[in-house]
């Protein structure tokens, strides 16, 4: 269905940022890598046929300008420019499900097919496995958005309610200059110098990867991640990474996989408060260790399971997780990202990014992102989403928390040869269990 570019396009261009090249670089030295990610709602209700679906993600593009974009201008100075060939039927596809025991097969087509030449993004329509459930699966080139201009774009085609009101900082103001610059400068040096470090001994990968991507899901209340965070001086957050801590605890237990640390990579919004929230990246990536156990408890009992009897455990994880964030909570440290990632020039930033996006830096990718109240297409409601993050080659997985409505949920995102993955969303949600009790809350 051919969509009018003058009409969906607001803007004549747009500069891209510096991650966005760091992104359109990477891409152009490894072309073998899907630098993308995305996400899935699922939706119950009768699906619309393809060419209803259609009509609706066009008759909603004028709202999202850069999905009728291209990258223009080269490597050196590329600009976000109206395409003049855009062609919506490039874009929105579908995956049937051949019958009820079809839905796996379909929502591994829509995760796993390849783009349309030329295109950066696409949206599948799955269905066919029951007449009132189907999903709807975006992906976008990681140069195209970070994850809090996907939640807008997610928003905008099927969110209802207010926008995620992700935290920013206050305009400073011209005395607090030097401070900011000083502040930056820092960070720069600690990042920096993270990206540098290379270990002696990493997670082996306990598998041959096959290049097709799996997605496995779970739950909790978001409520119950706030309270617990809350009563040790932290976020919802918080109380997600120290429960990916316990669960990587027992997946290693379980699975036989060595894991003698793990380093999760957190992305960072770091738009300013004046910043539109549909073009490109504006984001940092922080390495974050995950306290998988006590070194004691470690030496004294390695590959143990972890579990409620050591009740000691989950709270330590925790605390762990609040000490190493909290400055990131704070007005100085979230200013300093926020200047370091609007003046950073493309190099130094694409050479940070490759370092830690390394294997031999970091092992998963973590991230979270709250996206509306609720959501619909048409008549149909939206039950329930997934966040599908970049999986980078080396890492066992990438995991994404989504909050929608009353709830929290996990996505694990992983080669389909990972061992025990469809086991991950459970020892999370077990973790969580844990860190409730241990609070109670």
């Amino acid at each position: 269905m051919p969509v009018s570019v003058a009409s969906a396009q607001t803007v004549p261009g747009q500069r891209t940022h510096s991650v966005d090249r760091a992104f359109l670089s990477m891409e152009r030295r490894r072309p073998d890598v899907r630098w993308e990610a995305g996400g899935v709602a699922y939706l119950s209700g009768p699906p619309p046929s393809l060419a209803d679906f259609r009509a609706y993600v066009g008759f909603h593009l004028p709202r999202l300008p850069l999905l009728t974009s291209r990258v223009e201008g080269g490597s050196r100075r590329p600009r976000w420019r109206p395409n003049a060939d855009f062609a919506l039927d490039q874009h929105v596809h579908e995956a049937v499900a051949d019958g009820p025991g079809g839905w796996e097969a379909a929502l591994d087509s829509a995760l796993n097919a390849p783009f349309a030449p030329g295109t950066y993004w696409g949206v599948w329509l799955v269905h066919g496995h029951t007449p009132d459930t189907y999903a709807v699966c975006y992906r976008f080139h990681h140069a195209c958005q970070d994850g809090a201009a996907a939640a807008l774009t997610f928003r905008s085609l099927l969110g209802e309610g207010e926008p995620s009101g992700r935290p920013v900082p206050e305009k400073g103001r011209p005395a607090d200059l030097p401070r900011r610059v000083g502040a930056a400068l820092g960070l720069t040096v600690r990042f920096m110098a993270g990206a540098l470090v290379v270990r002696r001994r990493r997670p082996a990968l306990p598998f041959v990867p096959t290049g097709e991507r799996q997605l496995w899901r779970g739950r909790v209340r978001a409520d119950t991640l706030r309270r617990i965070g809350a009563a040790h001086g932290g976020s919802g957050h918080d109380v997600h990474l120290a429960a990916l801590a316990g669960a990587l605890a027992d997946w290693s237990a379980q699975s036989g996989a060595s894991l003698p640390r793990v380093t999760a990579l957190v992305p960072f919004d770091a738009r300013r408060p004046d910043e539109e929230q549909t073009w490109g990246n504006r984001c940092f990536a922080l390495p974050l260790e995950l306290p998988l156990e006590p070194a004691p408890v470690r030496a004294a009992a390695p590959g143990r399971p972890q579990g409620s009897a050591d009740g000691h455990l989950p709270l330590w994880r925790l605390e762990h997780v609040v000490a190493s964030t909290r400055k990131l909570r704070g007005r100085v440290w979230r200013q300093a990202i926020q200047d370091l990632v609007r003046f950073m020039p493309a190099r130094p930033t694409e050479w940070y990014m490759r370092g830690m996006l390394s294997p031999r830096v970091t092992d998963v990718m973590a991230t979270s992102m709250p996206l509306a109240d609720q959501g619909s297409l048409g008549d149909t409601q939206v039950t329930g989403t997934a966040l599908l993050p970049l999986v980078v080659p080396g890492h066992l997985f990438a995991v994404g928390l989504s909050f929608f409505g009353g709830w929290a949920e996990v996505s694990f995102v992983a080669d389909r040869a990972l061992p025990l993955g469809e086991s991950l969303p459970e020892l999370w949600e077990r973790a969580v269990g844990d860190l409730e009790r241990a609070t109670h809350v």
